[in-house]
């Protein structure tokens, strides 16, 4: 399986730490309440690896939001929340006072919005690393177990998943995410380069 230099791992956690923030920082102003988040736990895995941390050995159902990345490197993005948490973080974002059914019908859109903050935040830390740009494409609403979701990858895929556990704090409610990133071996060379790079401006 792919591997990072200690040094290297660590500055991805700090790249990828600084666009956390700055998602973090944009949904306290959609709740209007502090939301923080943990500093993001990194691992490369393989999908199989993946799926059966999300449970799906288990049948565990996940609500997933991906995107599509294309410039700097390519690379499909999902953020993944455990179904049943999804619609606590919807009713966190829009308040108390809406029934299950109008929260059902409100979960799409809303959670969308928080995948397109948080993914988009993760990846421009990563296009500011490498100083190219990133295109991003409208977020896409998905339900199934984990191998569902990263089966539906839109090309045919067999590299790398690298993935971000990472575990929010809203209204002194804790829940944990996941952000997966499918990356071939040209992508993986890409963000080792990038890397490269972010720690030669910091130590030049």
């Amino acid at each position: 399986m792919f591997q990072l230099t200690e040094l290297q791992h660590d500055a991805l956690v700090e790249i990828f730490n600084i666009g956390v923030g700055q998602a973090a920082a944009a949904m306290s102003r959609i709740v209007n309440e502090e939301v923080t988040m943990s500093v993001p736990h990194i691992a490369f895995q393989s999908r199989a690896e993946v799926a059966h941390t999300l449970g799906s050995t288990e049948g565990r159902r996940i609500c997933a939001i991906a995107q599509q990345f294309n410039g700097a490197f390519d690379t499909e993005a999902f953020l993944m929340f455990p179904e049943e948490k999804s619609l606590e973080i919807v009713r966190l974002m829009v308040g108390q006072s809406l029934s299950l059914e109008e929260l059902s019908e409100m979960e799409q859109e809303a959670m969308s919005e928080i995948g397109n903050i948080i993914l988009n935040s993760c990846m421009a830390t990563l296009a500011n690393a490498s100083g190219k740009e990133l295109q991003g494409s409208l977020p896409m609403y998905h339900v199934g177990t984990g191998n569902d979701i990263l089966s539906q990858s839109g090309k045919q895929w067999d590299g790398v998943v690298l993935t971000l556990k990472i575990d929010f704090n809203i209204e002194r409610h804790h829940i944990y995410g996941y952000v997966a990133f499918l990356l071939d071996l040209p992508a993986l060379h890409d963000l080792t380069q990038y890397i490269d790079s972010y720690l030669a401006g910091v130590a030049g």
